[in-house]
């Protein structure tokens, strides 16, 4: 999750530059990163922020601690308003009431992570059966795959790779969840694209306000989604709640952008189909990468 941390720690940055630093350098004392003397918490000549981490172990596990309490803090005030008052989240934080809340994309990349942990709760997956021509791997499993015999180079690429897989498939799976945390941040791109198509001439709206939706929006389902896989290992009943997802979707995006019953239902239709085809893309393209890694 490297890729992860290193995004999130981006996300951050505004709110670190918006509160000055608790144990800066005294004034006149010169900047770690250029010498210039400082004459105040930032330098003035580069930007760096004045902060002294050369203090005692007890005072950064305070600090620590203390880090925790105010995510707890925002995450509890924000959770609430996400799941039962999704369109008063987004539009206070697009009118600017923002502290209060949990940054959107910090709260994106704590979904994701949460979909795939819950993803990695069930029982491991074998290999898949794997038929080229006359010949069958060993392992079984609950999927199957038949590839015909090689009649071009390309049919001898495909079937040479999904053998590869067939024989590594710890590899295979690996590759997978790997990319796919990396192509679950392109869902943000692709949906706010398809709400600006659907609002192109909406004056006042802005891509910046379809990121936020998308963001919070997204976290939404994600939760939800990290909850039925989570509580499928206990009772199937628990994907009745997937039934939530459109009534949420329907609410956040009316109260939203004040459209009216018509108008969310059509363009609820137009997002459910352009996310079905971008699934789809990517869901091939995946899997074309897991077969070139692992065959590589």
């Amino acid at each position: 999750m490297a890729h992860e941390l290193e995004a999130a720690a981006i996300d951050s940055v505004p709110s670190v530059l918006a509160r000055a630093p608790k144990h800066v350098l005294p004034l006149g004392a010169p900047c770690p990163n250029c010498g210039t003397a400082l004459a105040g918490p930032w330098c003035q000549a580069c930007g760096q922020s004045s902060d002294d981490f050369h203090r005692s172990l007890r005072k950064l596990a305070a600090e620590a601690v203390e880090g925790v309490f105010e995510l707890d803090s925002r995450l509890w005030r924000t959770l609430p308003d996400l799941a039962l008052r999704p369109a008063r989240l987004t539009r206070r934080y697009l009118d600017g009431h923002r502290v209060a809340q949990i940054p959107p994309f910090r709260l994106f990349l704590i979904v994701v992570v949460l979909v795939f942990l819950a993803a990695g709760l069930g029982p491991p997956h074998r290999a898949p059966i794997v038929d080229v021509g006359t010949q069958k791997s060993a392992p079984q499993s609950g999927f199957h795959i038949h590839v015909a015999p090689a009649a071009n180079l390309t049919d001898e690429w495909l079937t040479a790779r999904i053998n590869a897989a067939a024989k590594d498939p710890i590899r295979f799976e690996a590759t997978l969840t790997e990319w796919a945390q990396r192509l679950a941040v392109l869902a943000l791109p692709v949906s706010a694209a398809l709400l600006g198509l659907l609002f192109f001439w909406r004056r006042g709206v802005y891509m910046f306000d379809h990121l936020i939706f998308s963001m919070h929006s997204l976290s939404f389902q994600g939760l939800l989604v990290a909850v039925v896989v989570a509580g499928s290992q206990l009772t199937a009943w628990v994907g009745w709640l997937l039934l939530i997802a459109p009534v949420h979707l329907f609410a956040h995006l009316k109260g939203t952008y004040g459209l009216g019953v018509f108008g969310t239902l059509a363009r609820m239709a137009v997002l459910f189909v352009g996310s079905a085809i971008g699934f789809a893309l990517a869901l091939v393209g995946l899997v074309l990468i897991g077969l070139v890694e692992t065959g590589a």
